[in-house]
């Protein structure tokens, strides 16, 4: 097993012990790590990797249905400019102001590689985890997937240059500066009866819903609500949804609520609600439209 291989496998394995963020009485902590090669395009603004990094953490607090309370960041670079670095604390401050929480401060070192890691902090009394959704419940998917690919596509698209090069850059840093649902956790956490983020795509958070509860999926392609820029810039429809289902890092969250509470839910979160399949018994396995839906997501390193 090669070097990425065996990465892959305790990611796996790491991810099988637990949920989204530990919960220490009523306490929520998580913590990610972010990195150039892997996270930060050529392109990506400082404040876009302020936000998109804090972001990160918040989501994890997001999925667990807790209130957001602060976030810190750990900054690492090989040289350091201060104007860069007041961008990366603007962008991190203004993604905890969003979602009402407070960005405290953190620590700064000398790296070979730009690498980031923050740590949110929240709270509640009673947190969702990934291992009770049951069969009859409807699989709920807040705003857009997709929006991280089609960012990523600009991204390239404005590296390559062009007349339009820092219009597209410009679009491609919106895309990346995501809406952590902090709200949206808050509101489905009363109904819910499973939920994660999809920020390895949602294909592998089914997978890994499924693994926590002991059940299956069906899954209706149509349903998956694609984000428009993707639908733009992907070569045709069908690589859109492949990328919406499998390319990760959009932040959503994927829940699984009982048919009677989704009016309750609907009617406490002004985020689109989109009901994409429902839970199925183990042995039905993972469709998409009667089709078997393999694990593939993304994956760190």
């Amino acid at each position: 097993m090669d070097e990425r291989g065996a990465l892959a496998l305790l990611e796996t394995e790491l991810e099988a012990v637990g949920d989204d963020a530990a919960v220490i009485d009523s306490l929520v902590v998580t913590t990610d790590m972010l990195h150039d090669r892997t996270d930060f395009p050529d392109g990506t603004a400082r404040y876009t990797a302020g936000w998109r990094s804090v972001g990160a953490s918040l989501s994890d607090v997001a999925a667990m249905g807790a209130e957001a309370t602060a976030a810190v960041a750990a900054y690492a670079a090989p040289t350091f400019d201060r104007e860069e670095l007041l961008e990366f604390v603007r962008g991190a401050s203004d993604v905890c102001e969003i979602v009402g929480a407070e960005y405290v401060g953190g620590d700064l070192d000398e790296h070979q590689e730009f690498t980031v890691t923050t740590t949110a902090i929240g709270s509640a009394d009673e947190t969702v985890a990934r291992s009770g959704a049951r069969p009859g419940d409807l699989v709920c998917v807040t705003g857009t997937l997709g929006d991280s690919a089609a960012g990523l596509e600009l991204f390239q698209r404005a590296a390559d240059g062009g007349p339009n090069a820092d219009a597209v850059l410009e679009r491609a840093n919106d895309l990346f500066q995501f809406q952590p649902r902090v709200a949206a956790g808050r509101a489905l956490a009363p109904h819910a009866t499973a939920m994660m983020d999809s920020s390895d795509g949602l294909a592998r958070s089914l997978h890994q819903l499924a693994a926590a509860s002991d059940c299956g999926f069906a899954i209706e392609s149509d349903e998956i609500p694609i984000d428009d820029t993707l639908l733009e810039v992907a070569a045709d429809d069908a690589k859109a949804l492949e990328l919406a289902t499998t390319f990760g890092e959009d932040f959503e969250l994927v829940a699984t609520v009982p048919s009677e509470s989704l009016e309750a839910v609907r009617d406490a979160t002004d985020v689109p609600l989109s009901i994409v399949g429902t839970v199925l018994e183990c042995n039905d396995g993972i469709t998409l439209d009667g089709e078997t839906l393999a694990d593939a997501g993304y994956t760190h390193g």
